[in-house]
This record gives structure tokens, sequence and C-alpha cells, in this order.
């Protein structure tokens, strides 16, 4: 029996629709498609951690399920704000009852992170703090959930890359519902 340690991942998972946008105009998702078959619990249970931007934990990151929610959105949502939560921001100092909010030297913060024995990290965004992870080399993987939408314009999930980026397909799944998720590792050539 091995006793090397398994180093955390940092797992960019998100939605994205075909033309390559991951929220509407106006910041909307309602495009996006969330059924069992997908298997985002079991994604969940992999996590213990989520990083995210201070605009997207605004809006999810504190998200508070309605009346109108199904049991399970809320069980969901239970789930989520059951794990730690990092938050990049140049705003906003400190801790709440919520999370952690770092604002600079994000590298030595998230290799931390990254270096305490425990399960996976999901780097949930947005859009400039992907761009910060990807650009500093932070992403181990990318599991993206195509939906089956062009919106025309929108976000895009990829801005101002500097650099190519050499992915290895891990897997591929594809969903009653038309979407395709493709999980892939970032391949690091030193």
């Amino acid at each position: 029996m091995s006793n090397e340690v398994r180093s955390r991942k940092i797992i960019l998972d998100l939605a994205v629709t075909l033309d390559g946008f991951i929220e509407g105009v106006n910041g909307e998702v309602d495009w996006c498609i969330m059924d069992s078959e997908m298997g985002f619990t079991n994604f969940l249970n992999q996590i213990d951690t989520i990083l995210y931007g201070r605009k997207s934990y605004d809006l999810w990151g504190q998200y508070t399920p309605t009346i109108e929610d199904t049991d399970a959105e809320k069980e969901m949502w239970g789930f989520v704000h059951s794990k730690e939560k990092y938050v990049f921001s140049k705003m906003q100092k400190g801790t709440d009852n919520k999370a952690v909010f770092i604002n600079d030297v994000i590298s030595e913060e998230v290799n931390k992170i990254k270096n305490k024995p425990s399960k996976d990290i999901w780097l949930y965004g947005g859009a400039s703090l992907i761009t910060t992870f990807i650009d500093l080399g932070l992403v181990d993987e990318f599991r993206l959930s195509v939906h089956p939408v062009v919106l025309g314009e929108g976000k895009p999930l990829f801005i101002d890359i500097k650099q190519r980026l050499n992915l290895k397909l891990i897997h591929t799944r594809t969903f009653s519902s038309g979407v395709v998720q493709h999980i892939r590792e970032f391949l690091r050539i030193y």
C-alpha cells in the first residue's frame, strides 16, 4: 500500500453553450439543463472546496432556494453551501461566515489551499478569474458541459487567454438532453 498522497485537482466545471458562452447578455443561465442523469451530485461528492470570483459568489455562492424550487434543487443547494468557499475579490477583504476572501498573491494562496490534504477543488468562475487561473497554470482539469443552444452573444468562457493550452481528452459523456460533457486534462509541458 502506497503512502503517496494524491495532489488535489482544481477542476473548472461549467456549463457552456455551443457557441462558447457561460451566460447570456443579461447574465441569464436559463438555457442550462440540470438533470440527475448528468451526475452533478457525484461531482459534488468529489470536491469539498469552491473557488468563486466575487460576482459569481454574489449571484450563486449565497443563493437561497425559493419556494418554487424542487426539493431536489433545495437539497443540491444545501450540498453546495456545505463546501468550503474562497472568493477572489479586489474589493472585499477578510472572512465572512460563509467564505474567505483572497485579494492578491493568487498563485501562492491557491497553492496553499491545493496543498491541504482533502478532496478536489471546484473552480466555479467568472470569466476573468478563469482566465487568471489558466494564465497562472492553476487549472488541472476542464470539465465542460456543452449545452445544445446557441445564444449568439453573452459572456464568453475564454477571454484574453495569453497562451496555447494543450489538453488531453479524459472522458466524454453524452446525455439524452443533448448535453455533451468533455473532461480534459491540462498537459503540462516542462
